[in-house]
């Protein structure tokens, strides 16, 4: 029995004698099926196989950025979020080491996690058993859990405060429950639920961004209202782009911007 990981997401599935016969995660609009086929690996082979190694960078004081090289799956990065004595995981990647762990124990280990959306579950059990972690995730989005544990917390509503300063904000779009994290420091982590673009000056806000489905306007217009009632001026998203100052108002020209796109009003072509 073996816990396989589908290679195109990385999300990890629960104990079995054979792979899954498919990805529900990538066999849906969202995601794709890799052109050459299905195909799955376990963190074992990936510890003993691929030369994978897990860098964790301090972007600034209490962030911390974790990230796999080279890239596997997605390639999104994981935060560690330090707010008043308390360590939060921010999205999730799939590989996970001894020497991952005991890195991130010297900085002082992991009191929960929290993951935006489906595409970054990816072995979110693997570290909370090896953290002792509980992981929230909005209930909107309890169909796409591939691996169920009694660690998984579903939290219901449009926010929570995990803890003083961490706040999770459904904020939707990319999925049902998508959420963002409100850090009080200013700062917002929002997986690629708004994604920052290669100048760092705009954001975007898609449906699925390999298959290139856009949102409609209504959407991306309650998304910005959301947003504007928060309070931040920064913004780090899944690929390790930062928007590091105005961020807020960024977001709402952006927003304008594809609105504007959408309805045939920002260009003529």
């Amino acid at each position: 029995m073996e816990r396989y990981i589908c290679e195109t997401c990385g999300v990890q599935y629960e104990n079995s004698a054979v792979p899954p016969s498919q990805c529900k995660i990538c066999n849906e609009e969202r995601q794709y099926i890799n052109p050459m086929g299905q195909s799955w690996t376990t963190l074992e082979r990936m510890m003993k196989g691929a030369p994978y190694k897990n860098w964790i960078a301090e972007d600034e004081e209490e962030i911390h950025s974790i990230v796999t090289k080279p890239s596997f799956a997605i390639g999104q990065t994981a935060y560690l979020v330090r707010e008043k004595g308390f360590n939060l995981l921010w999205d999730c990647i799939t590989y996970i080491d001894p020497t991952t762990i005991e890195e991130i124990k010297d900085l002082g280990g992991v009191d929960a996690i929290a993951i935006s959306h489906p595409h970054y579950y990816a072995s979110q059990v693997e570290w909370a058993d090896a953290f002792n972690a509980d992981i929230y995730i909005h209930e909107d989005d309890r169909q796409w859990v591939t691996r169920q544990s009694e660690k998984i917390i579903f939290w219901s509503g449009q926010s929570i405060e995990l803890h003083e300063g961490l706040i999770l904000h459904k904020l939707g779009g990319h999925f049902k429950g998508a959420t963002v994290l409100e850090c009080q420091k200013g700062i917002i982590f929002s997986g690629d639920i708004v994604r920052v673009t290669p100048d760092f000056h705009w954001v975007t806000f898609m449906y699925s961004y390999p298959n290139f489905i856009p949102l409609p306007a209504s959407t991306i217009q309650r998304m910005a209202d959301y947003l504007n009632g928060i309070n931040y001026y920064r913004i780090y998203d899944a690929f390790h782009r930062i928007i590091k100052e105005d961020a807020d108002e960024k977001v709402q020209k952006s927003a304008q911007r594809y609105i504007d796109a959408l309805n045939g009003n920002f260009f003529s072509t």
